[in-house]
């Protein structure tokens, strides 16, 4: 695996921002390490948090069954960060995992500082939304 910030060059949702803005990004985002077995997020819980996956294996669950797995590069929580509703899932791991993860108010001071950034963003957004 690369650098954090190669890696967040390689995720959609980050992939249109240029190398400053993704540099800037990875500044607000802390470094988190999870044993084997530990919900990172829950179903229903309030979330301000979105995650980057760097190492390691989770389950995404949904009442109760595994509905998806994530590995090294994918992102989750970024919905609840985005509408502030409630998680639509449980993210529990597998494996020892590590990942990079983004307050709400990390985020928007960056896009708020930077605007280009902010349209970049939302591009990615909208062409997820169309299935692009």
């Amino acid at each position: 695996m690369g650098t954090k910030l190669d890696v967040l060059g390689t995720i959609p949702l980050f992939a249109s921002l240029s190398k400053r803005h993704r540099r800037k990004l990875l500044r607000g985002m802390r470094v988190f390490d999870y044993e084997p077995g530990h919900a990172i997020v829950r179903q229903g819980d309030e979330g301000e948090t979105m995650f980057v996956v760097l190492e390691g294996e989770a389950r995404v669950v949904r009442r109760g069954r595994t509905v998806g797995r994530l590995f090294a590069g994918d992102v989750f929580g970024e919905v609840s960060v985005f509408d502030t509703r409630p998680r639509t899932a449980t993210v529990q791991t597998v494996t020892q995992t590590t990942c990079l993860a983004l307050h709400r108010d990390e985020l928007r001071k960056i896009l708020a500082d930077e605007p280009k950034a902010a349209w970049a963003l939302l591009g990615t957004l909208a062409k997820r939304l169309r299935g692009d």
